[in-house]
Formats: structure tokens, C-alpha cells, sequence
């Protein structure tokens, strides 16, 4: 099960900074995120955690097993790494929120002949709005990465005032060899925390009922 924590005192720098997707009204109390569930072969137990901003403006899940890769040090099945979460996100009496943009960071190493995937989705328990979205990579690419998801106002789906349903978010990478030689080179696709800076960071917007 992932950890969950409510403040954010040793949250990096980026978090304090993140802004709403509109002008809205903040709680003046800190939403709370309980962990209902987390399965897949990238956040394994023990090995997520979630972090709300001191700003109440976002969440970050930050991951310590979670890396796709083929070659001589992989096995068969690690080529795809996946993580489906349940959130049970409290937020304080006379608001609701909704997801507002997401930030998923990593590192990867692609031979040339080589590609890579990040894919994602997210909606509330019952609803049919999903946010989907897929993010490609080819090689040779040997680098830090950022990709963002940007919910448009108009598209943004708020959680229902005076109703309390999980929210879901689904993530996945995935490598293929391609026409890369990896009988000497192993492809990865990584959101590991090898530092502070890899997590994915979720941005909330809020709204009065």
C-alpha cells in the first residue's frame, strides 16, 4: 500500500509553485488523501508515496520501482510496468476540485531502433469522463524527461459537490526494442525517484459549491 501524507513540508520547490488551471478560491483547510488502493507491477507495496502541497494547489506521487525495460538485464515481462491507484481525496466542506493538468517526470535510456511509451489516464469513480492520454519516445534518447497533460477549462471534470468518489489514476510505460541490439544494452523507461526531481505532479483547480 502507498503511504500517504497530508502536508508537504519537505515538498520540492516546483510544488509550492504550482498553479491552479483558473482563478478560483482555495479551502483554507488541506484536502486529505487516503490510499484505497494501489496494484501493478510499478508501485509495488512500500514503494509510492503521495505528498499534498503546502498551497493545497496539487499532489505528487513519487515511485521507487517503477521502470520498463528490455535487454540482458531485464526479464520477459518487464518490458511493461503498470500502477492503478484509488484515491480517497477529502476536500473540505463547501468545495470540490478537479484535476487541472499533470506532470510525469523520469529518466530513459533508448538505443537507436528503440521506442517507449508513458500512458495514463484518470476520472472519478462512476463517471464517465476520463482523461486519457499517451506520450511517445524514440531513440536514442539517454536523458531526463518531463511530459504534461493539460486539462482544457472547458473539458475539466469536477468531482460532484456533496459526493465522495475515488478517484482512479492508471499509469503505464512500456519499451520496445525496436531494431535496437540489446543483446549488450538494456532499454529503460523509468519514473523511479533516483532524485528529488522524478515524480509525477498532479494540479488541482478548485470551486465553491
Amino acid at each position: 500500500m502507498l503511504r500517504s501524507i497530508t502536508t508537504g513540508a519537505a515538498l520540492l520547490g516546483a510544488l509550492a509553485m504550482a498553479a491552479p488551471a483558473q482563478a478560483a478560491p482555495k479551502p483554507d483547510k488541506m484536502m486529505v488523501i487516503d490510499v484505497v488502493s494501489a496494484n501493478g507491477s510499478g508501485c509495488p507495496k512500500g514503494s509510492a508515496e503521495i505528498t499534498v502541497s503546502p498551497d493545497n494547489t496539487a499532489f505528487t506521487v513519487t515511485y521507487s520501482k517503477y521502470t520498463a525495460s528490455v535487454g540482458p538485464d531485464a526479464g520477459p515481462l518487464d518490458f511493461r510496468k503498470n500502477c492503478q491507484m484509488a484515491l480517497d481525496i477529502k476536500v473540505p466542506s463547501g468545495f470540490t476540485f478537479a484535476i487541472a493538468s499533470a506532470d510525469y517526470r523520469g529518466y530513459a535510456s533508448l538505443k537507436p531502433g528503440a521506442r517507449g511509451q508513458q500512458i495514463a489516464s484518470y476520472y472519478f469513480q462512476g463517471h464517465s469522463h476520463t482523461t486519457r492520454s499517451t506520450h511517445d519516445f524514440k531513440g536514442p534518447f539517454d536523458d531526463s524527461w518531463q511530459r504534461n497533460d493539460k486539462v482544457a477549462i472547458a473539458s475539466t471534470s469536477f468531482l460532484p459537490c456533496g459526493e465522495r468518489r475515488y478517484l482512479n489514476i492508471n499509469t503505464e510505460l512500456r519499451v520496445n526494442r525496436g531494431t535496437s541490439d540489446t543483446r549488450k544494452h538494456t532499454n529503460f523507461l523509468s519514473m523511479d525517484s533516483a532524485d528529488a526531481a522524478i515524480n509525477t505532479l498532479y494540479r488541482v483547480v478548485w470551486q465553491k459549491c
